[in-house]
């Protein structure tokens, strides 16, 4: 491992990037207008990878998600009426100018949330893919009309923008979370307030100028950031005139949303916790398998529900690839994300990063071997070494809960069916990995694995163009894909009278005369 947690910056990259946390708004965004909290409070912005202040944001309050929410409310109508292509022309000039500020949107999220620039850099092209997804489903939203089997009625479907949304996301992907969501959401014709993060507000108050610089309506997306965030969302779930509830993040508050939810009955979307198992087959390309679990596992610092949590690695090939594995992820570079060359960066805070310190000293303490890293780095930020665990018991809390961080325990397993029942053996079912050269037994495990989402032969599998969600304990609904947009729309049906069983009258007669008129 090549460690630099150092924050020695020249003066030409410090000046960069305080001018770019100058530029981003940080206040609310409510009606189309950037303004204060009500209480006039603010709270820090934190570098995870230094622990200093970047900035301070206004903290949202009760009174002001209130007002967030009316905004939304008040432009539903007209957001709703808009016409497809109108909405699909603002996404598309939204996805342009994501991308044309590609580079400082990455900046910004490597500032307040730790990852490398060359990582953030992807997060932009991805998330930014939403807008241009969402934007061509847009114009493509319809219903269908029929004659009922038995002839005695037309039947009419609808499919109608659900209304006014809250979005509650995460901070370790904070311009794609936001995406996720919102495109589908105006794509649909529906109004969005917006929570981020409280670890990382910057890169969403950006992008809602983006928005805005692209012509946003005011009131059809609002940002709330906020500290005591059930306080704030708690009465807009309880309030009516929200009809749609997204969340992305851990399982516990998932279930204490769903359970506010489920008083107003709300449309909900889901994305919970994981725990991806990462099998490896004995025919398996090894140096393939460590590719891909590389990107399964380092691909944010493994600070992602995706991430590979538990590698279950066939007996006969087990030790060959913790060594390559091991060699491969020892060798990362961890510094700061600004860092020429830097691979791995900061966990987000000290809660974190002593969550992960546990987790591995749990499983060393029940037999597991370090082949590599193994605690946290000294110094500044909230750093922890890249680790692989070999011999990692099934007991083993890493093996139970979700790591975010970039530690990667193997075990091995002997059968397909083995391999089978220790994925499974969790109430998560978010994403699994599988390695294998066989064609019948990836089939077989895309029916055998509980998952939402499964990658064969493949790291990362993450694709606007895909629906992206889990089963079991991992959540509800899905995102990306033709599958996002239905979140966002209501179906109507229209039962209409037979028109040609009309109440006698001469205009009726008439057309009916008409139709039974001999073409020839």
């Amino acid at each position: 491992m090549t460690t630099d947690t150092s924050t020695n910056r020249s003066p030409e990259q410090a000046a960069r990037e305080e001018a770019l946390v100058a530029s981003v708004p940080t206040d609310l965004l409510i009606a189309g207008h950037w303004v204060p909290a009500s209480t006039g409070a603010r709270f820090d912005v934190e570098d995870p990878a230094t622990g200093a202040v970047l900035t301070t944001v206004a903290d949202a309050s009760v009174e002001d998600g209130a007002a967030a929410l009316d905004a939304a409310v008040a432009a539903q109508a007209s957001w709703g009426r808009t016409a497809p292509r109108e909405r699909a022309e603002l996404l598309r000039r939204a996805f342009d100018a994501v991308i044309a500020r590609a580079d400082d949107l990455a900046l910004l999220m490597t500032l307040e949330m730790g990852k490398s620039v060359a990582e953030a850099r992807g997060e932009v092209a991805y998330g930014a893919e939403f807008l241009r997804w969402s934007g061509e489903q847009a114009a493509h939203v319809a219903g269908r009309y029929l004659p009922a089997p038995d002839g005695k009625q037309r039947l009419l479907v609808v499919k109608k923008p659900v209304g006014p949304c809250l979005f509650i996301t995460p901070w370790n992907f904070p311009l794609a979370m936001a995406t996720r969501k919102i495109a589908p959401a105006l794509a649909a014709g529906c109004t969005v307030v917006l929570k981020p993060a409280a670890e990382t507000p910057l890169t969403a108050l950006l992008f809602a100028q983006i928005l805005l610089d692209a012509g946003l309506p005011d009131g059809v997306v609002n940002v709330i950031p906020c500290t005591a965030a059930g306080d704030v969302t708690g009465p807009l779930i309880a309030d009516p005139r929200l009809r749609k509830l997204s969340f992305t993040g851990s399982t516990p508050v998932g279930k204490t949303l769903l359970k506010q939810a489920s008083e107003q009955v709300l449309r909900t979307s889901m994305e919970l916790g994981g725990n991806a198992p990462f099998l490896v087959f004995e025919d398996a390309d090894l140096d393939a398998a460590v590719e891909g679990a590389l990107l399964a596992k380092m691909r944010n610092g493994g600070e992602a529900c995706t991430s590979a949590n538990r590698f279950y690695v066939h007996s006969s090939v087990a030790a060959a690839f913790s060594e390559k594995l091991a060699a491969r992820i020892g060798a990362m570079k961890v510094a700061r994300g600004t860092e020429d060359g830097a691979q791995v960066g900061p966990i987000i805070n000290e809660k974190g990063r002593t969550k992960i310190t546990d987790l591995v000293e749990d499983a060393v303490s029940r037999g597991a071997r370090v082949l590599t890293g193994g605690g946290p780095v000294d110094g500044p930020g909230y750093f922890f070494s890249p680790t692989v665990l070999a011999d990692v018991p099934l007991g083993s809390r890493l093996l139970k809960e979700e790591i975010f961080g970039p530690v990667a325990p193997v075990t091995t397993f002997d059968t397909e069916d083995e391999a089978v029942a220790l994925a499974n053996d969790t109430e998560f079912g978010l994403i699994a990995y599988a390695y294998t050269a066989s064609t019948a037994r990836a089939l077989r495990l895309t029916e055998r694995l509980e998952t939402g989402m499964l990658g064969i032969n493949a790291g990362v599998i993450s694709n606007p163009a895909a629906p992206f969600g889990g089963v079991k304990q991992s959540g509800l609904g899905r995102e990306g894909g033709e599958e996002g947009i239905e979140e966002y729309l209501e179906t109507l049906y229209a039962g209409i009278a037979d028109p040609w069983a009309c109440p006698p009258q001469p205009a009726c007669d008439a057309g009916r005369a008409e139709v039974r008129r001999d073409p020839a």
